[in-house]
């Protein structure tokens, strides 16, 4: 029965990885397009970007802990 509990630990912390893969991935894109057609207010957007890759870097991890922490409970 314990097995399970790693399964599902696994599935979390694998499906927080893909999200902020995928959120990063679309929130680089959509930065570069807009650096792309306004190239003045780039300095502004890529401060902007990287803010926010952090905030869903933070989400994941923060993700993964609580799968780490069902685990070990």
């Amino acid at each position: 029965m314990e097995n399970i509990g790693l399964i599902g630990a696994g599935i979390g912390a694998g499906l927080a990885a893909i999200g902020a893969g995928i959120g990063i991935g679309r929130l680089t894109a959509s930065a570069v397009e807009s650096m792309a057609r306004q190239p003045e207010m780039s300095g502004d957007i890529r401060g902007a970007m990287i803010l926010m890759a952090a905030f869903i870097e933070g989400v994941a991890l923060f993700g993964e802990v609580i799968c780490l922490l069902a685990v070990f409970q």
